[in-house]
């Protein structure tokens, strides 16, 4: 299986587990980043690109990127206008991108909602940009900003109903390994609750108990990773 296709098997919450696991920033966009429809999952690499009041530079960023790359826009979260419509997203899809991701607004929501395209933003309102900004500098298709974090090229996004989530290409693999041995661990501790097997049985908390009671500093996370249980990093 190919590392894309392995990588769209996990859910941004084991994505979030493996980078805690191995000591990697958990990059997260703002919780308000959601997806338009419930069931929209995309993954690939950042197409990252800052938009400043008129679609140009989506085009510029259509013509440097590649099939099954996201479009990463920021719009530095603003709420006064939507930046993208549904002739974008169509002019996106046809370009063979997996999906597009605004640290901003949208509109047009039915006919994006019709493309079935995965579109992740902050929200909807009627009006385009209010405004024409001075284009951004020459590095606008180098980086984009998402809340707290700039990523670029070299970073993987994945999005689904929880959030968004980035990740950096040179420890991908690593991430997608940890994150197959969670789920894995995960999905034997709900097989076995659904059999009648309490999850403080399936970690032995008792014995986390009395571990604890004479070390406070041995906490439930040493525990887990000690016994290879899965609940939390």
């Amino acid at each position: 299986m190919e590392q894309n296709e392995r990588l769209y098997q996990l859910s941004t919450p084991l994505l979030a587990d493996a980078c805690m696991r191995l000591g990697i920033p958990v990059r997260c966009a703002p919780s308000n980043l959601q997806a338009l429809e419930p069931d929209m999952h995309c993954v690939g690499r950042v197409c990252p690109v800052r938009h400043a009041g008129s679609v140009d530079i989506f085009f510029a960023a259509l013509e440097e990127a590649q099939p099954g790359d996201v479009l990463v826009i920021d719009n530095g979260g603003r709420t006064d206008h939507a930046c993208v419509g549904d002739l974008v997203a169509r002019e996106v899809q046809a370009a063979g991108l997996a999906g597009i991701i605004i640290w901003g607004l949208h509109r047009d929501t039915w006919q994006i909602h019709e493309t079935g395209l995965p579109f992740f933003s902050q929200g909807h309102i009627p009006t385009g940009p209010v405004r024409l900004d001075r284009r951004p500098a020459a590095d606008a298709l180098a980086w984009a900003r998402v809340g707290d974090w700039i990523v670029g090229k070299s970073d993987i996004v994945a999005g689904d109903r929880d959030g968004v989530i980035f990740l950096p290409s040179d420890h991908l693999t690593d991430i997608i390994e940890a994150g197959e041995a969670i789920k894995a661990a995960e999905e034997r501790q709900a097989k076995l609750l659904k059999e009648g097997k309490s999850l403080r049985d399936q970690l032995h908390f008792k014995e986390y108990l009395a571990q604890h009671s004479v070390t406070p500093s041995y906490s439930f996370r040493d525990h887990l990773r000690k016994i290879g249980g899965a609940i939390e990093q």
